[in-house]
């Protein structure tokens, strides 16, 4: 069994429309068309048994339309998580309707939704995504396609998990895309559920193996990032590797069987 922790899709009349802008803005081609359909027929392509959706709401507003979207697609294969907007007055109450709807948690992205990880202003999100057990997967590191502030770097995580030990946060991106060397300093080894998605076509395999030795094995998770990367070379890229074989399993689904709760 394979779980992609990180992939993103959308409704097919958003994708026929996002998908050109997202290439156009970090000058890179996606390897689907960002609909549900391209992305299962990725999965078996890549042998991938299961698939969590990170949507990303860029306004307030679209909350209850990514909500409703992501209950509509909801099936054994995939496994969508809605996102909140940092600036909706009813931020904290939203995390009422992802415990109704019976989602697992959330998806934020720092660059996207303007905010840093460790503003005061989300301490209230976050104490409700952690007295209700949900996760938080957040875009960490700087992204392709911003300038490279520093917004949701490695002592952010650390000061927020300081605050919020409970927090389910799932650091992508391996930590800190484009930081790595920071994130093998502060991160590696620490009790952090990091998830590698579009880091490993960019760092050394001796670096990537390195690393994911030296963590918790129960805290790594496999991801691709699709559609910006190909989730069978993801895959190839894991089994390159050649890692240890409970290493392998715990990247590739036991660790996500976990967060899931799946048996």
């Amino acid at each position: 069994m394979i779980i992609d922790f990180h992939t993103h899709a959308f409704p097919d009349y958003v994708a026929a429309k996002a998908i050109p802008t997202l290439e156009g803005a970090g000058k890179i081609k996606a390897y689907t068309s960002g609909t549900i359909d391209s992305l299962l027929g990725s999965m078996d392509n890549a042998a991938i048994d299961r698939s969590v959706i990170c949507s990303i709401a860029t306004h307030p507003s679209q909350f209850e339309s990514i909500l409703e979207w992501s209950a509509a697609v909801s099936s054994r294969r995939i496994i969508p998580l809605p996102s909140i907007h940092p600036a909706d007055e009813k931020c904290v109450d939203r995390v009422d309707q992802i415990v109704e709807g019976e989602f697992l948690g959330i998806k934020m992205h720092p660059y996207y939704q303007n905010f840093s990880l460790d503003d005061k202003r989300l301490f209230p999100l976050y104490e409700a995504l952690s007295e209700n057990g949900l996760m938080l997967v957040v875009h960490c590191g700087y992204d392709i396609a911003f300038p490279k502030i520093r917004i949701a770097d490695p002592d952010k995580i650390l000061a927020v998990l300081s605050i919020f030990p409970d927090l389910k946060l799932i650091a992508t991106h391996f930590g800190g895309w484009k930081i790595w060397d920071e994130v093998e300093t502060k991160l590696i080894g620490r009790e952090i559920y990091l998830e590698i998605s579009f880091a490993l076509k960019f760092l050394p395999k001796e670096q990537v193996k390195r690393m994911l030795t030296a963590h918790p094995a129960h805290r790594i998770l496999f991801g691709s990032d699709s559609p910006w990367d190909d989730q069978a070379d993801c895959v190839r890229r894991v089994k390159k590797l050649q890692l240890a074989g409970h290493l392998e399993e715990a990247l590739f689904y036991k660790n996500a069987q976990q967060l899931i709760g799946l048996q």
